[in-house]
């Protein structure tokens, strides 16, 4: 009975391979071909990243020794073949190049490029907007800058005082300096803003009666009020 049963076990097992053993075996060729073709694209995305981390760096390198034809080369020939977030990045540096050679139209159309482009960070495409707006901010109406910036404007955006900045002098230009100057005591109280534009800001909202140092104020007012000894 028992040499029966090994052998009904044998039959069974002869039949569902015959049945089922090429599909399966298709099966796990697949999955195994699907998992060599996924670490070698993971494997190229990551040298890929790592060698344009390598050429965004030497381009700097170049710009910061005052090569700027060089570095400007260098950076076109990346955002031709760059992912999304070096790509941004190499546009934006080329756009600061343009600026320091004083082309502020070439830069206000790379940033410009940058800032339209979908597949960008959105930090990137609003660090874009403002520079654009900046180079741009003579020829652009008071108006167009407010639209463009004013969701950037706000306090605890990370570019609120860049942004900020300029749609205050866009009020400014409108004749609204009930709006630009409770802007320029914002930005001049946001220590998160760097120091330089704060104090930009600070002198602009005292020309415009708005007071953008309550904090000393406030103590200088404390000692008048206190009893004398």
């Amino acid at each position: 009975m028992r040499e029966v049963d090994d052998a009904l076990r044998q039959d069974e097992m002869s039949s569902l391979f015959k049945r089922f053993g090429l599909p399966i075996a298709a099966i796990v060729i697949a999955a195994l071909l699907a998992l060599g073709g996924y670490l070698w694209w993971d494997n190229s995305r990551k040298n890929a990243l790592g060698e344009q981390g390598e050429q965004l760096t030497m381009a700097l390198d170049k710009v910061e020794a005052r090569q700027l034809d060089e570095g400007d080369k260098a950076l076109a020939a990346l955002a031709l073949e760059a992912g999304p977030g070096a790509r941004a990045a190499a546009i934006l540096m080329r756009g600061g190049i343009a600026q320091e050679q004083g082309k502020a139209e070439a830069a206000a159309k790379l940033f410009a490029q940058v800032a339209a482009d979908a597949d960008a960070p959105q930090p990137l495409r609003d660090l874009a907007s403002v520079r654009e707006v900046a180079a741009r901010f003579d020829q652009l109406p008071p108006q167009q800058v407010v639209d463009r910036l004013k969701p950037l404007a706000e306090p605890g955006n990370p570019w609120f005082g860049s942004a900020g900045e300029l749609v205050g002098m866009a009020y400014l230009k409108q004749g609204k300096t009930n709006l630009a100057g409770p802007l320029f005591a914002s930005i001049a109280k946001d220590k998160a803003v760097p120091e330089s534009l704060r104090g930009r800001a600070r002198q602009l909202a005292g020309l415009l009666g708005v007071d953008a140092i309550e904090e000393v104020g406030g103590v200088v007012q404390g000692a008048s009020a206190a009893p004398a000894q």
